[in-house]
């Protein structure tokens, strides 16, 4: 990225962050956004640095019997802090990710076989009743032309013949149409930058309602043998199938039509925004806590045994007891991080990273190693590295499980392994402006899957005695 580039990207970060923790400095010279990026990471160095002397000074008075009411405020408050900052960072790398993430390009880039070609596959797997007929490139750009301006008028007389036809064209059985690709791919990456599980899951798009796969039941088993001597048969390892469904979902954003017959307003762009806003929230939910029925399972819906791997059935997700009902341990809290570590095999480390809520590092930030002495918990000090528990990056999820007793809070595993996302690609829309005057609704549904393909590859910390 050039120097204009990156004077952009922390011009924007500077406007991202805009409640100043007590850390950041506060300076505006010639370099402006730089001093910002410089100032976040320095300050939550120093807040970091802060946290562990006060963190210390409160284990020093927890053996010899003193308060540590005051300390403990103080500690809070430095969590905090720590947490808006960590945030903030995370604000940068996303905000760098858009400003080079490579656009579609000006209209003398477009590849429009290509957008038709994918068009033809979304209306297929809708069900659109023309779908088989092919479609030309000056038709799908007045299909192009037409959605948007059916987007702003509701009507097809305020539509030129063409784009009328066009319309028509690619009008499904429900009376909703189909976002065009390009506006499906916007979508599809703001949803990708909200959505923490999407980010890290496996993620498979499919034209069909279900996506079928194998997994290994179990090993070859194997023997050594000299040069000549007689070889026995050895086991032969099974297959199991899994199936994960595609399940609909949808978003219903609306804006007045006074907004919308004003010609300078983006409407692509404000549908696209709103549309994957709401998509990435409920989505990143149900890859969490979904039934299955009806929408994903998530991850937290599986069940749960406290059973190593090779011993525990299939379909089944370890977990480790805190010994402790809704917290960790009150001696040793942090022995526990150690065994669900422990219980890994070596590949599934190599990727692993922590998917926990806030409440939960709040807690662990304050944990040490009892042989080194050194916090367990470490703060990314540099753009593009994150937070480290015990080396292993962690992902702040809030829908995860809030602590209580028996809950599962915490997480580690090789997410691109455990987890699948199937998406059944393209998006669809019904435009609404007469139940609820004076605002237009826009209905957009989409269908996605998810589930857990294999049970070694993540494992939980289950917060009960």
């Amino acid at each position: 990225m050039n120097t204009f580039k990156h004077k952009a990207v922390f011009s924007a970060i500077a406007e991202a962050i805009r409640q100043p923790t007590p850390y950041q400095q506060q300076q505006s010279d010639a370099s402006g956004g730089f001093n910002e990026v410089k100032a976040l990471i320095e300050g939550q160095g120093r807040a970091w640095e802060e946290f562990k002397k006060t963190n210390d000074a409160r284990l020093v008075a927890l053996e010899k019997g003193q308060s540590t009411a005051e300390l403990d405020a103080k500690l809070d408050k430095l969590g905090g802090e720590l947490d808006k900052l960590s945030e903030g960072m995370q604000r940068i790398d996303d905000i760098e990710k858009r400003m080079i993430r490579p656009d579609f390009g000006t209209e003398k880039d477009r590849n429009y076989d290509a957008e038709v070609k994918s068009f033809q596959g979304m209306r297929k797997a809708f069900g659109v009743r023309s779908a088989e007929a092919t479609m030309s490139v000056d038709e799908y750009k007045s299909y192009l032309s037409g959605f948007w301006n059916l987007m702003r008028t509701g009507t097809k007389d305020a539509l030129t013949d063409s784009e009328r036809k066009a319309m028509i064209a690619g009008d499904d059985s429900n009376g909703g149409y189909l976002l065009p690709p390009p506006t499906v791919g916007r979508v599809v990456k703001k949803v990708f930058e909200l959505s923490p599980i999407r980010a890290i899951a496996s993620v498979q798009q499919v034209s069909t309602d279900a996506l079928e796969g194998l997994y290994d039941n179990d090993e070859s088993s194997y023997g050594w043998v000299g040069e000549v001597a007689a070889r026995t048969t050895t086991t032969t390892p099974t297959l199991g199938k899994y199936r994960i469904e595609v399940a609909e979902m949808y978003a219903d954003p609306k804006c007045s039509q006074r907004l919308l017959d004003d010609a300078a307003v983006d409407v692509e762009s404000w549908l696209a925004m709103k549309v994957a806003d709401k998509f990435a929230r409920v989505e990143g939910s149900a890859f969490i806590n979904g039934t299955g029925v009806g929408q994903p399972r998530g991850f937290a819906m599986y069940t749960m045994a406290a059973t190593a791997d090779g011993s525990r059935t299939w379909g089944q997700i370890e977990k480790v007891k805190t010994t402790a009902n809704g917290d960790f341990a009150a001696s040793n809290p942090a022995d526990k991080l150690f065994d669900l570590i422990q219980a890994f095999k070596t590949v599934y480390l190599q990727n692993a990273r922590w998917v926990t809520t806030r409440e939960v590092i709040a807690k662990v930030r304050k944990f040490k190693e009892s042989t080194t002495n050194a916090y367990m918990w470490q703060p990314g000090l540099a753009q593009g590295t994150p937070d480290t528990l015990l080396g292993y990056p962690i992902v702040i999820a809030q829908d995860v499980p809030a602590l209580a007793t028996g809950s599962l809070s915490m997480w580690l595993g090789d997410w691109a392994e455990a987890y699948q996302v199937v998406d059944r690609f393209g998006i669809r829309t019904l435009r609404d402006p007469f139940t609820d005057k004076p605002y237009v609704h826009f209905y957009s549904t989409r269908r996605v899957g998810g589930g857990v393909v294999n049970f070694e590859a993540i494992k939980a910390i289950s917060f009960e005695s």
